[in-house]
């Protein structure tokens, strides 16, 4: 009931017209960027960043997470349209979707990807309302050692599963491990690796950092991407965007189980979307009644994949807001804008916080209903946008990141800054570094420090206290078994192949 309670206060500030407003903004515009091939939801949250100088934390939230769910919503046209999904979780979506629209059945495929977008969006919030309440009821147990051993647990997770290669990524977190040292040290007052500069003795601003790396970088490496790349055909809209009786059929229990994949395993630390995904494509194909259709245009495999792409992403919102663990790029930005408005995630977030944290589930549910209206009316409009030529995107993208830095601090060691982050962003996109586990590094490792020094304090300089109290030691474990387990199970399927 408490929860309850809490869940209506929540929606009593989401239906003020102000934060509704901010709503709607963010699912229209993260719609937007879910059809703009290669813009996706972490980038457009980078490059709002900025406005967190200006907005209220609860409006901006509530934007950031319309912008995160109209992603999950938008990236199914280009899937459908154009066959490029423009974020990873899409890719399963286009394998049947883009089939269907070539057979002129695009208006189906879209209804039944936002339709189950939505019965699973809302699936998920209700588990995200319903769970994280415990999920919080347990952590508050949490000292300093067991806050130390949970951002271990962070940044392991981090830099395992933001990559195609644990390497990179770990050697990403130490990057934003050694930037997040920058500044003074809050124990004895000393500067440390500011070179002289008072600009940086309050240490790298996380907004500056970020948007350099996901924005400008971004556009950077798209930029030098577009010489190679060629457009892809955009499949006209051709019939009716209402759905049979058998579309109708064939897809709500596809929603279902989608639901039921994608919520669990994008709660996990190394879970996202692209798993949910293929497990919901592979069980529609060998639950089927027309297994024939998968790979010609089987309307089960649009409607599960994308019933799990956006119940992951309610799921992921779990460990961030709960323990303050980011599974994902865009869940480690939006983890940079808590830390710009001075809002530590984790298990104090629900008791500190809770009129935001509420009003941001609220949120999610309303959400869902916007993007439900939105989806199917604007597709004529999102497909005309698929055709704006994309040097104007990154041109666009580099002028406000630009403008937005400078306007927040009128500084212009930030314009350089935000300049060397984004050269250092299109390296790192260049040669595969990915650059989550470098703001999750930059933004853990004072917290982990004073959280480090203080178990020490309290344990008198005795580091087995990391190990020896049950939760803490728990965490511990979970690190070092994501750190071994991958690498060995490569090993194992080395081994086999021979």
């Amino acid at each position: 009931m408490e929860a309850f309670d809490a869940l209506m206060g929540g929606f009593a500030i989401a239906l003020q017209p102000t934060t509704l407003m901010w709503g709607f903004v963010g699912c229209f515009v993260g719609t937007l960027v879910g059809v703009l091939p290669g813009i996706g939801p972490a980038l457009t949250i980078a490059l709002l960043l900025p406005l967190t100088y200006h907005v209220p934390a609860t409006s901006m939230f509530v934007m950031f997470a319309g912008i995160y769910y109209g992603a999950a919503y938008g990236g199914s046209t280009t899937s459908i349209l154009l066959n490029t999904p423009g974020e990873s979780s899409a890719v399963v979506t286009a394998l049947e979707g883009n089939k269907m629209a070539r057979q002129g059945r695009a208006g189906q495929a879209l209804a039944t990807a936002a339709i189950g977008s939505f019965v699973a969006g809302t699936i998920g919030t209700l588990a995200l309302t319903f769970v994280a309440p415990w999920v919080v009821e347990a952590a508050l147990a949490f000292g300093p050692a067991e806050y130390f051993s949970l951002m271990v647990l962070s940044v392991v997770a981090v830099s395992a599963v933001l990559g195609n290669s644990m390497l990179r990524g770990l050697v990403a977190l130490s990057l934003g491990l050694l930037l997040g040292m920058v500044g003074v040290d809050l124990q004895t007052g000393q500067a440390r690796f500011t070179f002289g500069r008072p600009e940086l003795l309050d240490g790298i601003e996380v907004t500056v950092a970020a948007v350099g790396l996901f924005a400008v970088g971004e556009a950077l490496y798209l930029a030098w991407q577009g010489r190679e790349s060629k457009a892809g055909e955009v499949m006209k809209m051709s019939g009716s965007l209402w759905m049979s009786k058998q579309d109708w059929a064939r897809s709500w229990k596809a929603w279902f189980r989608g639901a039921f994949f994608g919520f669990p395993i994008g709660a996990m630390p190394a879970g996202g979307a692209e798993l949910p995904t293929l497990l919901s494509y592979y069980t529609e194909k060998k639950l089927s009644k027309h297994p024939e259709e998968f790979g010609h245009g089987a309307i089960e495999g649009v409607a599960g994949p994308e019933a799990a792409n956006n119940a992951a992403a309610a799921g992921v919102l779990m460990p961030l807001l709960t323990l303050g663990i980011p599974t994902s790029a865009t869940a480690a930005i939006m983890l940079s804008a808590f830390e710009g408005y001075g809002i530590q995630t984790g298990p104090q977030l629900f008791s500190q916080q809770g009129s935001l944290v509420w009003t941001l589930i609220a949120s999610l549910y309303i959400g869902n209903v916007i993007l439900l209206v939105l989806n199917l009316p604007l597709v004529s409009l999102w497909v005309k946008l698929l055709k704006i030529p994309p040097p104007w995107l990154y041109a666009g993208i580099i002028v406000i990141s630009t403008a937005g830095v400078y306007g927040a601090g009128n500084s212009v060691f930030n314009v350089g800054l935000l300049f060397v982050f984004g050269l250092l962003g299109y390296i790192m996109r260049r040669f595969d570094f990915p650059a989550a586990p470098l703001i999750v590094g930059l933004i853990l490792a004072p917290l982990g420090e004073q959280s480090m020094r203080q178990a020490l304090t309290i344990s008198q300089g005795d580091w087995s206290t990391f190990f020896t109290r049950p939760l803490s030691g728990s965490l511990m474990l979970v690190a070092a078994l994501l750190l071994v387990v991958p690498a060995l199970w490569k090993l194992w399927r080395a081994g086999s192949k021979r």
